[in-house]
């Protein structure tokens, strides 16, 4: 077995169905350290230059996201690795240096056709006006979302009532008013006021609310 065939097995189960090939491709084009890695609540993915008396970049993905969200969030990794091997720190983490290369990364995937239809139209949408993340670029990620295996209970933050009581990372909260892409929330019982996403994802406690 080659060491790209081996990058695809063990790809396989985090990748949707025929993009292995792809990304081994780009692992083995480059010298790069891959991590699969636990949930951040922070970042879905990471890249690191090459540090003194390194000659490899290091790379790391959140290994929970559904198959579409690790592709993409794998690409946007890449595309920080080739920038740099172009420029170094000499332009902007996400500058239009950076938006080409994601771009030139993503255009491939799309042309596939092996994408749902909904990613792929966000996706060309993204191509046009390139935010810095699919996390950013809230009408991609809430398409993504759609995708991912949610734990009993578990529901997105813009999905319920206003006034409605959730629990996020531990804390009990009441959803707010709406306020660009958060909500303004109020924690339980400390009644301290929190921006939200409204993307995040949540776990309803209660059906009774105020309308």
């Amino acid at each position: 077995m080659t060491k790209k065939e081996r990058y695809g097995q063990q790809l396989k189960p985090y990748l949707p169905t025929g993009f292995e090939a792809m990304v081994a491709d780009l692992l083995v084009s480059h010298p790069v350290r891959f991590a699969i890695t636990s949930p951040r609540s922070t970042k879905l993915g990471d890249y690191r230059s090459p540090q003194q008396g390194e000659t490899f970049h290091r790379i790391s993905v959140n290994g929970n996201m559904n198959p579409y969200n690790f592709l993409i969030t794998t690409l946007h990794e890449f595309a920080h690795l080739k920038v740099y091997v172009q420029f170094g720190f000499r332009v902007k983490p996400h500058g239009e240096e950076w938006k080409s290369e994601f771009r030139k990364l993503l255009w491939p995937a799309i042309q596939t056709g092996l994408l749902p239809k909904d990613i792929e139209i966000s996706l060309m949408a993204s191509l046009t006006n390139m935010k810095a993340s699919s996390c950013t670029d809230t009408q991609l990620s809430r398409v993504l979302r759609q995708y991912d295996k949610r734990e009993g209970g578990e529901i997105i933050l813009e999905e319920i009532p206003k006034n409605a009581t959730f629990v996020l990372q531990g804390k009990t909260f009441v959803k707010g008013e709406l306020r660009r892409t958060r909500f303004l929330c109020t924690e339980v019982p400390s009644k301290r006021q929190f921006l939200i996403h409204s993307l995040a994802t949540v776990q309803l406690l209660e059906n009774n609310y105020e309308k």
